[in-house]
């Protein structure tokens, strides 16, 4: 059964279910997590301390609502829409990002918030210490 997250930024609230890779279990082990996030285009993206090498599913054509980690910047990434590396309207990583899950809902909130945002990721079901 895939993990489900909360992220929050401020009044934003959003659901996702994490898939079953490598990185997406490397995130889990480091919730709950607060981290700042900057935005390129419609993508936010921050360090959030998971090191993990580029899998065999990496990609950088991405869906709005998807979420990955970026090898090369340890980095958690939100995808809401075209970023300055997209051909077209569906959101493009500036390089080879590895797919951990998607946001169940609410990802077009994003698009109104700022350039930097502090987000708290965790796991609903866990307790917060």
């Amino acid at each position: 059964m895939a993990e489900q997250i909360r992220i929050t930024s401020g009044e934003v609230e959003l659901r996702a279910e994490l898939n079953e890779s490598v990185s997406a279990k490397a995130l889990l082990e480091k919730l709950p997590l607060k981290l700042r996030m900057s935005r390129w285009g419609d993508e936010y993206y921050g360090d959030c301390g998971v090191s993990v090498e580029e899998g065999p599913e990496a990609r950088d054509l991405m869906e709005v609502g998807e979420l990955a980690i970026w090898p090369p910047g340890s980095a958690l990434c939100i995808f809401f829409g075209p970023t300055p590396a997209s051909v077209d309207e569906e959101p493009r990583a500036a390089s080879n990002v590895n797919p951990i899950g998607r946001i169940s809902s609410g990802a077009e909130a994003l698009k109104k918030l700022g350039p930097s945002i502090q987000v708290r990721v965790e796991s609903p079901t866990k307790s917060d210490t």
